[in-house]
């Protein structure tokens, strides 16, 4: 049973699972920041740790799980939480990437990608897109538009499912983060973010609500 971390009424009906990038836990800036924002906007939000994670905390140096195991985890995390039916998942980088790679087996009402990481920084060729082309679950996808793992105009040449909606945040970098001279702050791109993406949990909840009560 995974140790859980949650911001937000539990009596909501808007639920969001996010799990966290390969080099911070869930406990990091950028995870607080978008679990406390969500909870502000009315989504309960749920944070988990991957097993490699949890083997850090104890002093153990751990690469990132295989993606078997990152997977599986997902999977138990969304039956612990239960009602996968109306909840949406995703995370921040690697957190989105894998639950990009389940969300379609377990019917979620949506996911959400915060800095998907397209290919590693530097290797264009390398693309971590090919599941993404065939993706059936409505996504909401928010990037830097000079993301090293992925730019604005290299997304835009990617065959990517019309099932994935992406929002780019001027010059914000794979944390969303803009450079000073851009004239954008770091504060209003994650606001931007942040209300996109409760307003997507918010349609994508309400819509799976209306149709059954599984």
């Amino acid at each position: 049973m995974a140790t859980l971390r949650t911001n937000g009424p539990a009596s909501s009906k808007l639920r969001l699972i996010l799990g966290h990038g390969a080099g911070a836990g869930m406990d990091s800036g950028f995870m607080k920041s978008f679990a406390e924002g969500l909870a502000e906007r009315g989504v309960y939000t749920v944070r988990f740790e991957f097993p490699y994670m949890v083997r850090r905390r104890t002093g153990v140096r751990s690469p990132p799980d295989r993606p078997a195991v990152l997977m599986q985890t997902w999977k138990d995390v969304v039956a612990e939480v239960g009602s996968p039916f109306r909840t949406c998942i995703g995370g921040k980088s690697m957190g989105g990437r894998i639950a990009s790679m389940v969300a379609d087996e377990l019917n979620v009402a949506g996911l959400v990608c915060l800095g998907y990481p397209f290919h590693p920084p530097g290797q264009p060729e390398k693309l971590r897109t090919e599941h993404l082309e065939k993706l059936r679950t409505s996504t909401l996808m928010v990037q830097g538009s000079r993301d090293t793992f992925g730019t604005a105009a290299e997304i835009e040449s990617y065959a990517l499912s019309k099932a994935i909606r992406i929002l780019s945040l001027e010059d914000g970098d794979h944390s969303l983060v803009p450079r000073r001279a851009s004239g954008h702050t770091t504060a209003s791109h994650f606001a931007t973010a942040l209300d996109a993406v409760a307003k997507f949990v918010k349609l994508r909840c309400e819509v799976r609500t209306k149709a059954r009560t599984p």
